[in-house]
């Protein structure tokens, strides 16, 4: 994307705030051991609004009766430092690439954020973040406070966050293609490791085979913890430790995406690891896609994310009803929550710079948000079925099934971004093939 777009943000942003100043800082490196870093990774909300990837950088938006001020403070261009760790943008080269008014080394952040907080009585910053930077930010204000000569000084801080979020709700064109090739890449992924799985392979091994792609074609990163849990591991919700061994006639539960332009793709497919379903495991991963079908076939403009947790909820217990799963009338069992032990989780979750996008699901009021168009989420209807419940029949225990697709809100309905990825019984064992 180019300046043009995050400019654009950055009005609307200012468009949205009372008289004040917001301050957003991007991430610091982290240390991992003694002096190695973790990779380095944009604050979310800062990339929103600069598409800026270096560390240690600042973006201060200042709003005082119509005069509108943005400021950006860089990391400086250091030789010695760049030896060891690349090259800097540097201010003077910032300048040229963005749209600000002014830009400043981080080395004077702490000064000119006082000259910026004069005569402003309300801060805005993210609320939930502990990056020194809001602290530098709390102790300017309290000179302020105690500094002759200025009649106002910072006494109402609000999150930013309330506003970045809620800009974010709406995916545009150049953000959902930036999603697209995530999952086009995770598309790549997933069939790759269909066909490379096996019995007797560890869960890491077949990780590696989706990570290989994900590198390969160009993906930042993967977008969160690869989940691969063979058989009963299926029934842990966020297995992660991927270090058993994949048997013949399990099913293994995948849920892998990568990150592409800093947007995430998020996909879970169940396949079997001996490449053909069995009967017990066909009829309950049918009756999992179906209802998933069926959910997403509902997605409309003005449609809620609740309408969708109550029909899949209401769809999953009929089918484990009919499949003797669960005994008793469908309402009450959804009305005593019989139904949540195995099916515990929400139907989705907005899907963005963030593999869970943090964008609100209610307004101010508390009212549900409703679908518009260019909103993104997940559809991943599942169903858990421990190996040691002696309440369900034998042949479906240590069956966990997850299936899940990332979609777009269209003016007319949805579009599923994720549709080339195998999916029904029959394209999952050709892929496997």
């Amino acid at each position: 994307m180019n300046e043009a777009i995050y400019k654009q943000r950055r009005d609307q942003l200012i468009a949205m705030m009372d008289d004040g100043v917001a301050v957003l800082s991007t991430a610091r490196l982290q240390t991992r051991s003694n002096d190695t870093e973790y990779p380095f990774r944009p604050n979310s909300d800062f990339y929103y609004l600069t598409g800026f990837t270096e560390d240690n950088t600042v973006l201060l938006l200042s709003k005082k009766e119509g005069e509108e001020k943005t400021v950006l403070f860089v990391q400086e261009k250091v030789p010695e430092m760049e030896l060891w760790t690349g090259k800097r943008l540097g201010v003077d080269a910032a300048k040229a690439c963005f749209s600000v008014d002014e830009i400043f080394s981080i080395a004077e952040y702490e000064a000119q954020l006082k000259e910026l907080l004069k005569e402003q009585s309300l801060i805005y910053f993210d609320l939930f973040s502990d990056d020194v930077v809001y602290t530098d930010l709390k102790a300017a204000a309290k000179t302020m406070m105690h500094t002759r000569g200025v009649a106002r000084s910072p006494r109402t801080f609000s999150d930013i966050t309330k506003l970045t979020q809620q800009m974010r709700l709406i995916k545009s064109d150049e953000e959902i293609a930036l999603i697209r090739e995530a999952l086009a890449i995770t598309g790549k992924a997933h069939h790759h490791a269909m066909k490379a799985s096996h019995p007797e392979q560890m869960e890491y091994q077949l990780q590696a085979e989706y990570e290989y792609i994900f590198k390969k074609e160009g993906a930042y990163s993967d977008a969160y913890t690869t989940i691969i849990a063979g058989g009963n591991n299926a029934n842990t919700l966020h297995y992660i430790t991927n270090d058993h061994a994949l048997k013949e006639g399990d099913l293994v539960l995948v849920d892998a995406g990568c990150e592409y332009g800093f947007y995430a793709s998020d996909i879970t497919r169940t396949y079997p690891v001996s490449g053909t379903f069995s009967p017990e495991q066909k009829e309950l991963y049918n009756m999992v896609l179906d209802v998933q079908l069926k959910i997403i076939d509902a997605i409309k403009p003005q449609g809620s994310k609740k309408e969708l947790q109550r029909l899949s909820e209401r769809l999953l217990t009929e089918g484990m009803v009919e499949l003797g799963i669960l005994e008793g009338d469908v309402a009450s069992l959804i009305e005593e929550k019989k139904h949540k032990q195995y099916y515990p989780h929400g139907i989705g979750h907005w899907l963005g710079i963030d593999v869970h996008d943090p964008c609100p699901y209610s307004d101010e009021n508390g009212d549900e948000i409703l679908f518009a168009e260019g909103m993104v989420l997940t559809i991943e209807p599942g169903i858990y079925l421990p190996a040691d419940d002696e309440n369900i029949p034998e042949k479906y225990r240590g069956i966990g099934i997850r299936i899940e697709d990332d979609i777009v809100v269209t003016k007319e309905g949805y579009e599923n971004l994720s549709k080339g990825i195998a999916k029904t019984v029959d394209e999952i064992e050709t892929a496997c093939c």
